[in-house]
């Protein structure tokens, strides 16, 4: 073989061996055509894993979208947070994730975002880089650890023209969304029950009871004028006056046995919400508002959650009187 023949063989060898290593990159880094690359901020919930399940499972639902990266930190002194991080990390590195060191980092391999962190203190500090780089972004319940938290999440993504939403799995229930829906006519009042752990670094109902709180707004709608609250340590009785005189009430449940269900009244029926069956309504609600950009939870529903929430704890401290919503 001549040297211009040598030559011509190996550059056209080397050139198929950029093609073959593109396309190895390109099937990790997936199919995540680009736009449909999800990253994950936080590993310390079980949220996480369980997502990145349903996502990459390739489902025709989930539209192409594919976690590829994650960045592990989030919560820094719950404990029960931290017991669960390193496990969560090795379950979503083993569905091939990349585990990368830094926000700054993710948001260079990903289209849009969870943000999953379990502690609410931390989603500000954490959603900011992700708003300035105008990337869509999905935040884990709760949205905040408090109502100026929430305010100050919202009012920075207006302020970066990048929407995002915040939801508890409750709300797109199958049960809950048929009442939305209209099964049994307008609604005239709903009850619910939740676990209600209290964590003493968020307000008292928007560290587990917020499911309940968020399946409450989900059918009786915005327009709480205000809240009562009977506190004993085992329970929680709050009960919300709406505008129009209709009644909805949330038992918070931190002893003996507990769910997160409840009941709607209607003109036409009565019919159960829940119990919890699926995150996978939650995922796909996810997913569509990655392609669309459309919220499917306005962020004035979410801040009267919060409202909401701060009147209960208000309520509390004044020995169950009535609280106005402000």
């Amino acid at each position: 073989m001549n040297r211009r023949n040598f030559v011509q063989n190996a550059v056209l060898c080397t050139t198929g061996l950029m093609t073959f290593a593109e396309e190895m990159v390109w099937g990790q880094t997936s199919l995540t055509e680009v736009g449909k690359r999800v990253g994950i901020i936080g590993l310390d919930t079980s949220h996480s894993e369980v997502f990145t399940k349903i996502i990459n499972a390739n489902h025709p639902e989930m539209k192409g979208y594919k976690v590829v990266a994650a960045y592990p930190h989030g919560s820094k002194d719950i404990a029960s947070a931290l017991k669960i991080k390193d496990g969560i990390t090795r379950a979503v590195q083993n569905q091939g994730v990349e585990i990368v060191n830094s926000i700054e980092e993710l948001l260079t391999k990903v289209d849009v975002v969870l943000l999953e962190s379990n502690d609410g203190r931390s989603h500000l500090e954490q959603a900011l880089p992700v708003l300035k780089a105008g990337k869509r972004m999905f935040i884990d319940k709760p949205v905040a650890a408090n109502l100026q938290g929430a305010l100050a999440i919202f009012s920075a993504a207006q302020q970066a023209n990048t929407p995002i939403f915040s939801s508890s799995a409750l709300r797109f229930d199958a049960s809950v969304q048929k009442v939305v829906a209209g099964s049994i006519g307008k609604i005239t009042g709903v009850d619910v029950y939740t676990p209600a752990k209290m964590d003493k670094t968020h307000s008292d109902l928007a560290w587990y009871a917020i499911h309940g709180v968020e399946m409450l707004f989900t059918v009786m709608g915005t327009g709480c004028r205000h809240v009562s609250r009977t506190y004993q340590e085992g329970t929680d009785v709050v009960v919300g006056v709406w505008d129009d005189g209709r009644i909805g009430t949330l038992r918070g449940i931190r002893a003996g046995a507990a769910n997160i269900a409840g009941t709607a009244f209607g003109e036409k029926g009565i019919a159960p919400l829940g119990p919890f069956a699926s995150y996978e309504p939650l995922v796909g609600e996810i997913i569509s508002f990655f392609d669309t950009g459309k919220p499917p939870v306005s962020s004035t529903q979410t801040l009267e959650i919060f409202r909401f929430i701060q009147a209960a704890d208000r309520s509390k401290k004044k020995g169950g009187k009535a609280v106005s919503l402000i």
